[in-house]
């Protein structure tokens, strides 16, 4: 299979594929409106009588907020999108140069204007003109406008690190691909569209303003930065507040008197940042661990910060801080392709998900802890920031980190280990002494942005021995290996540390699709000590093995807190089918949290057999926030094939027909389309339509291994099984890190009376997938017949 990236988090395709977020530009068409005058909030805003309060602009900040303004203006926030102009942009359009895919690209300036020469949608060289920057530093990325209101991202970005660190240079964003125009990942398709993938980030307020008819944009926002409003909600209520209250005190009138406009302690901000207000942090003697002065009963600010800082798809629009974060996104739990099992990342997952897994986030510590928020910078420097909390005698010292202040540790800094690391083009170590070092280890994304995990986690050696997860240790000692690592922390400490995350090994059982999976994802959703994501990871995890005791568990977690939870137990039940988990889902049809409501009413559709009025009518209202969900997304095929999907289980199978193919039409090459079309006509008992669409996909998008496996799968039902296995053996080859697809072509061999070919395709099988339950089971009942 090629790279699909199914954004629509809340998409139930009925062949579900994995993907990830593309992390690159976006594009703003008509600045300048005031998006939020339709009134549109969130009913979650703590402050109702704000709820139509609107967006004024961060210059109405500066003369009361001078100092916070300086900040912000240095920020990267402030310059998250500016128009482009030689002020603004950083990169050599001086007629520089890069050969890429075997083209030379040509960056240039024509009068007042930046052009790119390029290849377009055609693969044919144009001139694009640059419209925006996108981003500063360690690089920034330019956007273009269409015609149809689209923003697209280059796929060039500038280096704007200093020359001596490798810097001040255009490069690919995929150096190490050939990517041209019929590849999805070409910068002229959706992937790097900015209204869908990157504006509501990079911009304060944005709306896309999709029309689904003409397949357009008129996306707007009130700031075309991260202004102060995309932190502290829309400021107008504020602006009249601070002016009624300089004109009492100028009046000579008490500073404490009511203003004509209701205010509370928000101060006419939709939100009041005051979690850290009066905390203290003191270092308990017993333990030698900082306790905060008072329990942290909040994740307000944390909420704010995640809108962007989190690997999420956006549900609802008109998010204003204080809102309900996940009443407007829904945030990617601990998946794996996302995350390493041990919960480490993986892919561009920013920074929420790892947070919530952090023993920091546990003890209470909030974003401002550690970031001052205007500027974006940290507290203090290097491990001062750590210090704020933690003893540095104990801390920040050689006992504890074991490295020499010089850099040297004692057995470290070998000619092999130098060696090992200019052949593999990597930067020199860092000395080991700073506590990001060992406990932040940086993973880099877009060639050059290193970002460093907020898990917050303990070096684990012993998990890269057992588990093949990486660790800090072996990420700077790259002429080591684990066993080497296990053994200096033995000596160190006399024991292998644990950490606060210890989920590792049943989420990496559940990714080989081990036997022992079930029992150990029940005990990490079982432990109360656990993250709450970690829990809702493996609630989510265990839909793959439906069970009494996972059913159990599920109904636990349905009636958590915790509206993560809930989710995580909800897709527990996926494999139940609707009619049969409706009593248990029921009551989240009218769950608080949108997320929630929305799984809910996605896992029931076609399940409402046994529902009363009330039940329906609550459902109807949940179906239509997830319809409004896929219409806010429909600029992309997942969210049309999710609606698709929903209809198909309603029995509305001529809507679903029509609604597949228009994502079709959207993305001819969006190959689990195809596939859900060949499975609706199944179900409306035409194969013969279904295997149409499967081999119209083939066509369009060449061998894939998806459309091969459906394609068996229809041959098989159509009883035609000689062309059903050349197409389900297709499959495996294409795919052989599919379990699944090995696993399904044997049976088909066994079932077409050659079980030794299907014995010798499961024993291949098991050399990729020694612990796959399904495989193991297969082979020994076929050596025992």
């Amino acid at each position: 299979m090629k790279r699909w990236w199914p954004v629509i988090a809340v998409a139930t395709l009925l062949v579900a594929v994995a993907g990830a977020f593309l992390a690159t530009g976006e594009h703003a068409s008509r600045p300048g409106r005031d998006a939020s005058a339709d009134g549109r909030t969130s009913p979650t805003l703590p402050n109702a009588h704000l709820a139509a309060s609107t967006f004024v602009g961060s210059d109405a900040c500066r003369n009361c907020h001078a100092e916070q303004d300086a900040a912000w203006r240095t920020s990267q926030h402030a310059h998250a999108m500016q128009s482009a102009m030689p002020a603004t942009v950083l990169g050599d359009f001086s007629g520089a140069t890069l050969r890429y895919a075997g083209r030379v690209h040509t960056f240039f300036r024509r009068g007042t204007g930046f052009f790119v020469r390029t290849d377009g949608a055609d693969g044919k060289l144009a001139d694009f003109e640059v419209r925006y920057t996108f981003g500063v530093a360690p690089l920034q990325q330019y956007l273009v406008p269409f015609p149809d209101g689209r923003l697209q991202a280059l796929p060039f970005a500038w280096d704007s690190r200093p020359r001596e660190n490798g810097g001040q240079r255009w490069f690919h964003l995929r150096p190490g691909e050939a990517v041209g125009a019929r590849d999805e990942l070409h910068w002229t398709r959706a992937n790097a569209n900015w209204n869908f993938m990157c504006a509501d980030c990079h911009s304060t307020d944005v709306r896309r303003n999709y029309d689904e008819a003409k397949d357009t944009f008129a996306t707007t926002w009130s700031e075309i930065s991260v202004g102060c409003e995309a932190c502290h909600g829309p400021a107008s209520a504020h602006v009249t507040w601070a002016a009624e209250r300089r004109d009492l005190l100028r009046a000579g009138r008490d500073g404490a008197a009511v203003p004509r406009v209701p205010m509370d302690s928000t101060r006419g901000l939709t939100v009041a940042l005051t979690e850290r207000d009066d905390v203290r942090w003191t270092v308990d003697p017993a333990r030698g661990k900082p306790v905060r002065s008072r329990p942290r009963e909040t994740a307000r600010e944390i909420e704010v910060c995640a809108q962007c800082h989190a690997r999420r798809s956006q549900i609802a629009e008109g998010y204003r801080a204080g809102a309900r974060f996940l009443d407007h996104y829904r945030p990617s739990l601990l998946e794996t392709g996302l995350y390493h099992p041990d919960g480490q990342q993986l892919d561009e997952v920013f920074t929420w998900g790892s947070f919530q897994q952090s023993r920091m986030n546990h003890a209470g510590v909030t974003c401002s802890d550690c970031h001052e928020p205007h500027s974006g910078r940290l507290r203090a420097a290097g491990n001062a920031v750590c210090t704020q909390c933690h003893a540095a005698a104990k801390y920040a010292a050689e006992r504890h980190h074991h490295h020499r202040e010089s850099g040297a540790f004692e057995s470290s800094r070998t000619p092999s280990e130098r060696a090992t690391r200019r052949a593999r083009g990597w930067p020199p170590p860092p000395d080991g002494t700073q506590c990001v070092d060992c406990h932040m280890p940086a993973t880099t994304y877009m060639v050059v942005d290193a970002r460093r995990d907020h898990s917050f986690r303990v070096p684990r050696p012993d998990l890269t021995a057992a588990l093949g997860t990486p660790n800090a240790c072996n990420g700077c000692h790259a002429d080591r290996d684990a066993a080497w690592a296990v053994a200096m922390l033995q000596k160190w400490n006399g024991r292998q540390p644990a950490g606060f995350q210890r989920y590792a090994a049943a989420f990496a059982a559940a990714d080989r699709r081990s036997a022992a999976a079930p029992p150990a994802l029940l005990d990490v959703a079982a432990d109360v000590t656990n993250p709450t994501i970690a829990r809702a990871s493996a609630l989510e995890r265990l839909g793959a093995w439906p069970s009494p005791e996972s059913l159990t568990a599920a109904q636990r977690g349905l009636t958590s807190s915790d509206a993560l939870e809930r989710r995580g137990a909800i897709a527990a039940l996926a494999a139940v089918p609707p009619a049969e988990k409706f009593a248990s889902l029921a009551p989240l049809l009218r769950d608080p949290v949108r997320a929630v409501r929305l799984d809910a009413v996605d896992a029931l559709a076609g399940g409402l057999a046994s529902a009363d009025d009330e039940q329906r009518a609550a459902f109807a209202r949940a179906a239509d926030e997830f319809d409004a969900t896929q219409r806010l997304n429909a600029s992309r095929p997942e969210a049309r094939a999710a609606l698709a999907s929903f209809r198909l289980r309603e029995g509305r199978i001529d809507d679903a027909r029509a609604l597949f193919e228009s994502a079709l039409r959207l993305d001819p090459a969006y190959v689990p389309g195809y596939a859900n079309l060949a499975d609706l006509e199944r179900v409306a008992g035409d194969d013969a339509a279904g295997e149409a669409a499967l081999r119209r996909g083939l066509r369009a998008v060449g061998d894939q291994a998806l459309l091969r496996h459906a394609l068996g799968l229809t041959l098989v039902r159509m009883h035609r099984l000689p062309d059903a296995l050349r197409e389900l053996a297709a499959a495996a080859r294409l795919a052989p890190d599919d379990a699944r697809f090995a696993y399904v072509y044997a049976v088909a061999l066994d079932s077409a009376g050659r079980r030794d070919d299907a014995r010798r395709e499961l024993q291949r099988a098991l050399v990729r997938h020694p612990d796959d339950a399904d495989l193991k089971a297969a082979l020994a009942a076929y050596a025992n017949r």
